[in-house]
């Protein structure tokens, strides 16, 4: 058992809809015009009118009401834009997963606050967004596991309390891999780019490659900041365990200091609860 194999089959079951692999076509062929995004997005009115909501959010802080597809696109930017699609995609994507493991709003509350904390700690403005998508589906290897594998993923949570490390010890024993791994294969095979599934994989292990450890730790940094808003589960989890040594690592390494988590933590409470009802 590997997550390649995993994930190839169930891909039927948690794919993107046509409406989201297409809008990604044209934002990453980098010639796309607003027009035809916006033709692609009124064929879907739920995603039409989640995009209308975004884009007279508070996120943005505009004045003055935005009041079709095109006007939204110009004012949230392509990169924004395949944000709010993917988010909207992904939360409605899985379905019909065990209520005894996991609370969905719970899950998908935490997931937004990973991606929206992710995305203020990002090293420039020109990669929030993938820092965002990254911290949003952070844990979606999760998901998998607790759908196709209820029976060991129960058991993995009865050392939730004893804090996340335990929780993935526990993962590589029973499976061999993390959820992390997993949700990066799913990520790679959804041909999302590397640059975000690697952030992903490396999610517990930052420092392992040179290459994407300031990506990773950044990612790192915002789960477990976002552990203090929202933990992902509602398992009680020993407050004195609740940080692994990683993440420590992690927040040395943006010279993040408890004061500016503090006011990080104050500006992600202002945005998750508005953005979180949008894309659910």
């Amino acid at each position: 058992m590997d997550p390649c194999t995993i994930v190839t089959s169930v891909r039927s079951i948690f794919s993107l809809p046509d409406v989201v692999i297409r809008v990604n076509e044209l934002i990453d062929s980098g010639d796309a015009t607003n027009i035809e995004l916006e033709r692609v997005i009124l064929n879907d009115p739920a995603l039409t009118a989640k995009l209308l909501k975004f884009a007279n959010s508070s996120y943005f802080g505009l004045s003055g009401k935005v009041e079709s597809v095109s006007r939204a696109i110009a004012i949230i930017g392509h990169k924004e834009l395949r944000n709010l699609v993917i988010a909207s995609a992904v939360t409605a994507t899985f379905k019909d997963i065990p209520a005894n493991l996991v609370n969905m709003d719970v899950f998908w509350y935490h997931s937004v606050t990973s991606g929206v904390t992710a995305r203020l700690l990002a090293s420039s403005v020109d990669s929030r967004e993938r820092f965002f998508i990254a911290g949003l589906l952070h844990a979606v290897g999760r998901l998998i596991l607790f759908s196709q594998f209820p029976q060991e993923s129960a058991k993995i949570l009865t050392v939730m309390s004893q804090g996340e490390n335990s929780a993935i010890e526990a993962e590589r024993k029973i499976f061999g891999f993390t959820h992390a791994q997993l949700g990066a294969e799913l990520l790679r095979q959804w041909r999302l780019p590397q640059n975000i599934w690697k952030m992903v994989e490396l999610q517990f292990d930052p420092m392992k490659d040179a290459l994407h450890k300031f990506d990773a730790s950044t990612l790192c940094a915002a789960v477990n900041i976002a552990n203090f808003i929202q933990p992902c589960t509602n398992q009680k989890v020993n407050s004195e365990k609740a940080i692994p040594a990683y993440a420590f690592e992690a927040w040395d390494l943006l010279a993040l200091s408890p004061e500016l988590i503090e006011s990080v933590i104050a500006v992600v409470k202002s945005q998750v609860v508005e953005l979180l009802n949008i894309v659910r």
